[in-house]
């Protein structure tokens, strides 16, 4: 058994089905990883588990009800009375190509790890985060996370991170840029975005941002293309691995998150990196075919 843990936070999502329609849904960049490698492996060989703070609200009943109806374990996951969760909304153009509105400031999920919260990280075998999870943090919260990827690659766990960044959330660039490198250095799967990389670290190109995350002793890098596919690190130089050519995009929301979790079963599953960046091609179009970050489709049906 592998044991999976997932950081980071889930929110509301209210996705724009008409001008004035909306569709009720539970996401977050790590939460929906989390939810599509339940979907990809099974319960048998790998436990998917995710560590984020609710409310006590009916929303935050919501989310951990859906966290179980995916397989999802929610023992790290506590209820701060008194708050609710982040909330986004979704618009999408005609290409599939979305733009987010948030209110989130207050969202319990920025208390992860601050104060009395210091949840066991110890028993996991992998542990998944983003740059979104590092930039809920407070500066002390940040610390002990740190503290806590550096125990747990000691102790021979692997750490995956996504440098997702997104602006709004951070200070300033500068505090992103040394925040993400911060945890690159405690990384041991990279699976970043291109324009996230070259945005922080002025990388020209995939190959660029393979190398130089390789550099860092990264021994597993995939640097994601959008539709100009991939670029793994295949044992010996970086490799271009094609994107899945899609008839119809109806959303790009979660399409790098889905492609992370078909990367990581496939290499959980024993796959070799250029077969797993495959995988996670295949799971990210299946993906982008329907609206909203977590789909129903019967090809990828919810382990529970």
């Amino acid at each position: 058994m592998t044991r999976v843990l997932a950081v980071g936070e889930c929110m509301i999502e209210l996705t724009h089905t008409g001008g004035r329609t909306l569709s009720l849904g539970y996401a977050g960049d790590t939460f929906n990883t989390a939810v599509y490698l339940a979907r990809l492996t099974p319960p048998e060989a790998v436990e998917v588990d995710y560590l984020t703070r609710l409310g006590d609200d009916e929303y935050s009943a919501g989310i951990l009800g859906a966290m179980r109806a995916e397989g999802i374990g929610t023992a790290l996951t506590d209820r701060v009375p008194g708050t609710q969760p982040g909330l986004y909304l979704v618009r999408t153009d005609e290409n599939g190509e979305r733009s987010f509105t948030y209110y989130r400031s207050e969202s319990p999920a920025r208390r992860l790890f601050d104060g009395d919260h210091d949840p066991d990280l110890s028993g996991y075998d992998v542990l998944y985060l983003s740059a979104i999870t590092v930039q809920l943090l407070t500066a002390r919260a940040r610390e002990r996370l740190w503290a806590g990827l550096a125990a747990a690659r000691e102790r021979g766990a692997h750490v995956v991170f996504d440098s997702n960044y997104r602006p709004a959330g951070w200070a300033s660039a500068d505090e992103a840029r040394e925040a993400v490198r911060r945890t690159w250095e405690l990384t041991s799967i990279a699976t970043p975005t291109f324009s996230d990389e070259h945005a922080l670290f002025g990388d020209d190109s995939p190959v660029a941002s393979v190398e130089r995350l390789r550099g860092l002793g990264i021994p597993d890098v995939v640097v994601k293309d959008g539709g100009n596919g991939c670029v793994v690190w295949d044992g010996t130089a970086p490799r271009l691995v094609p994107a899945v050519t899609v008839e119809s995009t109806k959303d790009t929301t979660a399409a790098g998150d889905a492609f992370n979790a078909g990367y990581l079963a496939a290499r959980l599953s024993g796959a070799d990196a250029v077969e797993a960046a495959a995988a996670g091609h295949v799971v990210a179009a299946k993906v982008i075919a329907h609206p909203g970050a977590i789909v129903t489709d019967p090809a990828l049906p919810p382990r529970a």
